[in-house]
């Protein structure tokens, strides 16, 4: 009987150790395929933390992008919504390249969405980006998932988590009517 206590703090321990995403993935593979659901993509890898000084949206040679990593991981979140069955509506995805090359590369398509830029330097337009992505989420009632693909600091904003890039947060609407973090995936 003395092993029980023991036994039973390992297994905490354990699974305090252990990514989220390693804890219910079904569940949220599941809530990703019920109607409405939304998904938050952080981008694929993409080595460095932020874009170089002068970098330009109409030029990715001058921007951090995606490496052959990064561009085989977004590959397999495509893969992964494929095994799953999860069909994808509306994808979304902020104009920087390592973005729009990882909703691509995951789900074929993508739309450059300036909200989902966010703005680090800029607190004010940081707040209104933010304010029009809540409105858009808060609008979606379709039945294929609405993906939106963004940066770290833009799902932090949005759900309050922490990710690392190529992770996804999924969120449904709940009883109450508005949407809630359902769970959390890493594809690596």
């Amino acid at each position: 009987m003395r092993r029980a206590p023991a036994l039973a703090l390992a297994l905490a321990v354990l699974c305090a150790a252990l990514p989220s995403a390693a804890l219910g993935a079904d569940a949220v593979w599941d809530a990703l395929g019920a109607p409405g659901s939304v998904v938050v993509v952080r981008h694929s890898y993409a080595p460095g933390a932020f874009d170089p000084p002068g970098a330009r949206l109409d030029d990715c040679s001058t921007q951090r992008n995606l490496d052959a990593a990064g561009r085989a991981q977004a590959g397999r979140i495509g893969e992964e919504f494929r095994r799953h069955g999860i069909v994808v509506g509306t994808v979304l995805s902020s104009p920087r390249c390592r973005c729009m090359d990882t909703a691509r590369l995951a789900f074929g398509r993508a739309e450059a969405w300036a909200p989902l830029e966010g703005a680090l330097k800029d607190a004010e337009l940081r707040r209104r980006r933010l304010a029009e992505v809540r409105q858009r989420i808060d609008a979606y009632r379709d039945t294929p998932a609405l993906v939106l693909v963004t940066h770290g600091s833009v799902v932090s904003d949005l759900t309050g988590v922490d990710v690392r890039m190529g992770g996804l947060v999924v969120l449904r609407r709940g009883g109450d009517g508005r949407f809630a973090v359902a769970g959390q995936l890493y594809i690596d």
